[in-house]
């Protein structure tokens, strides 16, 4: 549902959550290897998502990724529309651009159940909450292999 950036993004943003302060910050390396994805990817996603204010970073020898407390209480609605844009949360299943209540495609009563669904978690959610989550073993960012 989500584009494989969008999916990095919220990866990185929750890590970086759960990991970061003002005085702890992430590198790149950590972060992508963290949510398995490419490290030059990784960093164009966060250069976006600092450009949206949902990251912070510094330059440096202490450099690095980190999100202040309001960063932290971001909803993960906000990481979405600054990587996929709102057509996730409003535009048709099928991608049709005349779809409507009055003129649905074949799929729209469903899907807007669930696109309403997605659209209502993710105001829910905070990255704070996601984070949470991690830290106390609820939840992982990387896949696992099985021995």
């Amino acid at each position: 549902m989500f584009s494989k950036t969008c999916e990095y993004a919220i990866r990185a943003t929750i890590y970086i959550a759960a990991e970061s302060d003002i005085k702890n910050k992430i590198g790149i390396a950590d972060i992508s290897n963290h949510i398995e994805a490419p490290a030059h990817f990784t960093a164009k996603i966060l250069q976006t998502l600092g450009h949206n204010k949902l990251v912070s970073s510094q330059k440096g020898v202490n450099g690095g990724f980190y999100m202040d407390d309001v960063q932290k209480h971001r909803k993960l609605i906000e990481i979405v529309i600054a990587i996929d844009g709102e057509l996730l949360l409003s535009g048709c299943g099928l991608g049709l651009d005349h779809c409507s209540d009055t003129q649905p495609c074949p799929l729209h009563n469903d899907y807007k159940v669930i696109r309403e669904r997605l659209k209502e978690m993710l105001q829910n959610s905070s990255l704070e909450d996601m984070a949470g989550k991690l830290k106390k073993g609820k939840g992982f960012l990387r896949d696992f292999i099985a021995n």
